[in-house]
């Protein structure tokens, strides 16, 4: 299939296209739905089912973005929990003298933690499951993705002085170069947002000065736009049209990663604006990083039991691995299904027959001997 060919008209009438209603939102700021976390009752299956449908029609074929206002109302002590852990190892990370390189922005900007999702359950598995075992994330992954997706995390602390990104396409066409992009079938530029989800934790208060994310509303539908995200008409567009969401600590930003965005330069006198940007692949792909995602299910392990329902959930969804798949059938054969066990599977088994730790752990160890090569 032809490639679609650039075009300013073509990116306007996507990014002015009338949007599907969001009745469900408790506000709309800047074109953008919000949602009250906490007037959310994650137990009632079909106000989850109902929220879900919504924000997948937004993600598809409305603004292309979402806020999450209040994600971690109920449990707000274990952001700054993480933020704790997050700036002592950016501390540890700058004494080792580690690279401070963005994709998107000059190198000295910012301060990065990459793999924060690893390193953090390693670091204090009790934060990590408090943190990561959030029904309103959950939710919004499946949304999306649908279940097994796969988590990963990167932090960015832009303090003031911090300059703007320039206008960009994330991962997976967003992260290659227009040769490369251009040599992909109109079909997987089409289907690629569809594989990953990009979200945004707020670690502090984001007013506008501190420089929260740029977004140009409906951009994700436009087909050419991992050809034309690098051309000065399409970025000067978008500067001259994005939107600004000021966020709240505890509030979380979700959006296609084939939206137009830019992260905002930090015009603050003192705010050091840090985010956990969580990027969650489809179980269909492939995850950005490589987890060592045994050695999280064994971290959190002794502390999953201190929380139940959705929040357990969500916080094995967020470490262990759903899909079966690749696997070696010779040594790990589909035993009464069209799959092999997974992790996360043997993560509830355990709970369930209340399995010790060694005894969960020796479970991952074999099977990670059985997927081998």
């Amino acid at each position: 299939m032809r490639l679609a060919s650039p075009s300013i008209d073509a990116l306007r009438a996507c990014h002015t296209a009338q949007r599907p209603a969001t009745p469900m939102a408790s506000a709309v700021s800047a074109g953008i739905a919000e949602y009250d976390v906490a007037a959310t009752d994650w137990s009632d299956t079909s106000q989850r089912d109902a929220l879900m449908d919504e924000w997948s029609r937004i993600l598809l074929d409305g603004a292309g973005v979402l806020v999450l206002r209040g994600a971690y109302a109920d449990d707000l002590a274990s952001v700054d929990a993480a933020t704790a852990v997050f700036n002592a190892i950016i501390a540890e990370e700058k004494q080792a003298g580690r690279s401070e390189a963005d994709h998107f922005a000059a190198a000295g900007n910012n301060d990065r933690v990459w793999n924060s999702l690893q390193k953090l359950a390693l670091r204090a598995p009790e934060v990590f499951v408090r943190y990561h075992g959030n029904a309103a994330i959950d939710a919004v992954c499946e949304a999306w993705l649908g279940p097994y997706y796969q988590m990963t995390a990167q932090v960015n602390l832009v303090r003031p002085g911090g300059q703007a990104q320039q206008a960009h396409r994330d991962y997976h066409l967003g992260f290659q170069s227009a040769e490369d992009c251009a040599r992909y079938p109109q079909h997987v530029h089409d289907l690629s947002a569809a594989l990953t989800l990009q979200g945004a934790i707020a670690h502090v208060d984001m007013p506008i000065e501190s420089g929260p994310t740029k977004l140009l509303p409906g951009s994700q539908q436009y087909r050419a736009g991992y050809l034309a995200w690098r051309d000065a008409a399409h970025r000067e567009y978008f500067e001259q049209h994005c939107v600004q969401v000021a966020l709240n600590k505890g509030d979380a930003l979700f959006f296609s990663p084939a939206l137009f965005h830019a992260a905002g330069s930090n015009t603050s006198a003192a705010i050091e604006r840090m985010a956990n940007l969580v990027q969650i692949s489809s179980a269909y792909g492939r995850a950005m990083e490589n987890i060592d995602r045994s050695a999280l299910c064994k971290a959190i392990y002794p502390q999953i039991h201190r929380v139940q329902g959705q929040r357990r959930h969500a916080a094995i969804a967020a470490c262990a691995e759903g899909y079966a798949f690749p696997g070696n059938l010779d040594r790990n054969p589909p035993e009464g299904g069209l799959a092999p066990t997974t992790q996360a599977q043997f993560f509830h088994q355990a709970l369930a027959q209340g399995w010790s730790l060694d005894a969960f752990s020796d479970c991952l160890d074999a099977l990670a001997q059985r997927q081998r090569p």
